[in-house]
């Protein structure tokens, strides 16, 4: 986002545009559901074993279906059905800053960006049918997660209920997918998914569970996309090898321009991921490039890409230490801009209730284009649409840092309903590494918060 202190976008009378579109109705989903359910539940299993396959969001080496246990794919719709899972999340936190900038705002984040001031960040709804790794024939799933809370003001997508609630708190669709396994294809299986879905880049993701964190990085808040609409291909080629291939949309966009899509050409995804060491090294070296910018906006939005390229490294170093590091690259060729950056995160489980964490950051938005935080509650999204927007911003290009320690705590002494809980208090420092002032309504060089979010899941 082109950057100055305070600054006021007007987007939509810059480069006015007549292109109409269509709108696409989501029923279309609902009919391949259940369609590729009906194949599933025809397809019957022959018994043999398969070589280790990669989890979702970073290669990994699930165990293989013993001999004597072989993989039995539904027989009955029926049977298909009874494997669907329902469940519910909630999040909510609060992010101190004891020098409580007159914005309200702690500058640098996204989702905890409201500074001494309680958030519902989440509730989390989700139904899905996993596909299963073990099976030896087509295997046919689907995942439905929507949001509600302050997060969906940043995780909204074009298109789809992105003007239904105009609050702090708002309605947005996390993932609609189908997704399909043919271990029939490759060494190890052919993954495919398709509908609207959480980017496979980086190390920290949407749904708050897995993350070490209540922040996030840099690097996750400006670094890399959030979703995409299209289809994704992962190809587990080997033990050691998956390769990752898909085309959508775009960064944060539906389909038809006019109706979810902001510029009119696609984007796509590509990369790769290494499974070594039996699982405990894995590399995911991922790029999506595409143009992002409105074409209401720019003329320029059809013609300019945007690269986005990560490379999450984890090492299972001990049965208690993890060890990640995060390398990313991004560039804007509309606006010139470039942001680079490297985040390390170390993890160390003391009990069965007790984990300390801690991350290291170091990134540099070159061209004072990509760190910004929305002033209302519709300007991330209106940016998007390329329409009127407000943004904070740095005052000229800056090197940003970030450390942040935490603890993951379990509580043992809840009701067995609520068993899932997690606190996470954190302490963040914050400091921008050249001679900039970002902080603090543009007066400080840096910034500490303390901050907890309690995570319940059903």
């Amino acid at each position: 986002m082109p950057g100055h202190p305070w600054l006021f976008l007007d987007m939509q009378n810059i480069f006015p545009t007549t292109d109409t579109a269509r709108r696409v109705s989501p029923s279309g989903l609902c009919l391949t559901l259940a369609t590729l359910a009906g194949l599933a539940t025809g397809q019957h299993a022959q018994a043999q074993q398969l070589a280790p396959s990669p989890q979702a969001q970073s290669p990994g080496n699930p165990a293989t279906a013993p001999a004597d246990k072989p993989y039995v794919a539904p027989a009955t719709l029926g049977e298909w059905a009874s494997t669907i899972k329902f469940g519910v999340q909630v999040e909510g936190g609060i992010t101190v800053n004891p020098r409580d900038p007159r914005s309200h705002r702690n500058f640098g984040s996204l989702t905890t960006d409201s500074a001494n001031r309680p958030l519902l960040n989440q509730v989390l709804l989700t139904v899905s049918r996993d596909v299963d790794p073990k099976a030896t024939s087509v295997d046919i799933g689907f995942k439905l997660q929507a949001a509600y809370g302050s997060d969906s003001r940043i995780y909204q997508t074009l298109g789809v209920f992105d003007q239904l609630i105009h609050d702090r708190n708002q309605l947005s669709v996390i993932e609609a997918t189908v997704s399909a396994r043919i271990p029939q294809l490759f060494a190890n299986g052919l993954d495919v998914k398709a509908g609207l879905f959480p980017t496979p880049l980086g190390l920290e993701v949407m749904d708050p569970k897995p993350n070490a964190f209540y922040s996030h990085s840099y690097i996750y808040n400006y670094g890399l996309p959030f979703k995409h609409t299209g289809v994704l291909t992962t190809a587990h080629v080997s033990d050691l090898l998956d390769v990752y291939l898909g085309i959508d949309t775009g960064t944060n966009t539906f389909v038809a321009y006019g109706a979810g899509d902001n510029n009119n050409r696609p984007a796509g995804i590509a990369g790769f991921g290494l499974n070594m060491l039996g699982g405990k090294l894995t590399v995911l070296a991922l790029t999506h490039i595409g143009p992002e910018n409105a074409k209401r906006a720019v003329p320029f939005a059809n013609d300019k890409l945007r690269y986005f390229n990560d490379v999450a490294i984890t090492y299972k170093a001990t049965d208690k230490l993890t060890l990640s590091t995060e390398f990313n690259y991004v560039r804007e060729d509309g606006y010139r801009a470039e942001a680079y950056g490297v985040a390390t995160y170390a993890s160390y489980t003391l009990s069965d209730t007790v984990t300390l964490n801690g991350r290291a950051e170091v990134f540099r938005d070159n061209n004072n284009f990509f760190v910004s935080n929305p002033v209302g509650d519709r300007d991330y999204i209106n940016y998007q649409r390329g329409v009127f927007s407000r943004f904070y911003t740095a005052a000229k290009p800056t090197t940003y840092s970030e450390f942040t320690a935490g603890v993951t705590y379990k509580p043992t002494w809840l009701p067995p309903l609520l068993s899932t809980a997690l606190i996470r208090p954190e302490v963040r420092y914050d400091r921008a590494l050249n001679n900039s002032r970002p902080y603090g309504n543009g007066n400080d060089r840096g910034a500490v918060t303390l901050a907890t979010d309690f995570i319940l899941g059903f």
